[in-house]
């Protein structure tokens, strides 16, 4: 692209930032729909945060996408934050609307539009969601709402419970799972902890409680030791990039009011993925 002085800035705030994928994916967005916009990552340190989101203001900058470490942190530094993204207490997306931000979330309808984009229902179904921590708030905030039942597990009970806690104040189908051999048997699972990044990572659920009606879902955007697993028992498996592309293309809508060009965002994605992988 040729950058002018009317080329807009969107970018990404976080630290470490160089692994990230949503330059490629946001740029080629912008490309494909003709729009004098740039996508940027920042590298932000924690105590440069302040100042970086002061900067979107003085830069006149069309928004940003936040991540770690930063996005419980953003919010106070924000002048509005989206109901949803103040009940799971993360941003994953800022707009600037002449120099007032926004906070949105943008995570958990990602992950929903991802399984509806695979042909999965959460009408009425059995969810066991394993991990309590920025991306299990995020996504069980929405599943909750259609699930029959809701089911959390994490190592540290202590932010489990909370986060049943807080569901409990708005939903009736949420509960605490202390043991997951004994659990009622699911229909649907999702790994929300890193558990999968690493191939040296144990499995975060027993494979063995695993059936072929089941759907097995990992937020991380790669086939991890669970999703083969779960493949090798003839269960549906949905990995991470689902997820990672539909949060991008909301937030893409978000900046710009226009329908985003998915199928050009997931080209990008999924081609780079891929690549990484072989």
């Amino acid at each position: 692209m040729v950058v002018s002085g009317k080329t807009k800035i969107a970018g990404i705030f976080g630290y470490p930032i160089e692994h990230t994928l949503s330059p490629l994916m946001h740029n080629a967005a912008f490309k494909a729909l003709n729009l004098d916009i740039c996508y940027v990552p920042f590298k932000v340190l924690p105590e440069a945060l302040p100042d970086a989101v002061r900067a979107i203001r003085s830069l006149h900058m069309l928004g940003v996408n936040i991540t770690v470490p930063h996005k419980e942190r953003v919010l106070p530094l924000l002048d509005n934050v989206h109901e949803e993204a103040s009940f799971i207490g993360a941003v994953n997306t800022v707009t600037n609307a002449n120099g007032m931000l926004t906070g949105y979330n943008t995570d958990g309808r990602g992950f929903l539009s991802s399984l509806t984009e695979e042909g999965i229902s959460i009408e009425g179904k059995n969810i066991f969601i394993i991990g309590a921590g920025g991306a299990s708030r995020a996504v069980s905030y929405y599943l909750s709402e259609k699930a029959s039942a809701l089911a959390l597990f994490d190592t540290d009970r202590p932010k489990a419970q909370k986060l049943v806690n807080d569901l409990s104040q708005i939903r009736s189908n949420v509960c605490l799972v202390k043991d997951m051999e004994n659990m009622l048997p699911p229909d649907i699972v999702i790994n929300a902890t890193p558990l999968g990044l690493k191939p040296e990572d144990p499995l975060p659920f027993n494979p063995d409680l695993i059936t072929s009606d089941m759907v097995i879902c990992d937020l991380v955007y790669k086939k991890t030791g669970l999703l083969k697993e779960a493949e090798c028992r003839r269960a549906k498996i949905i990995d991470g990039s689902g997820m990672l592309l539909w949060q991008g293309v909301l937030a893409f809508e978000l900046w710009t009011g226009m329908k985003a060009p998915v199928d050009i965002m997931r080209n990008m994605l999924l081609s780079k993925i891929r690549g990484a992988a072989e």
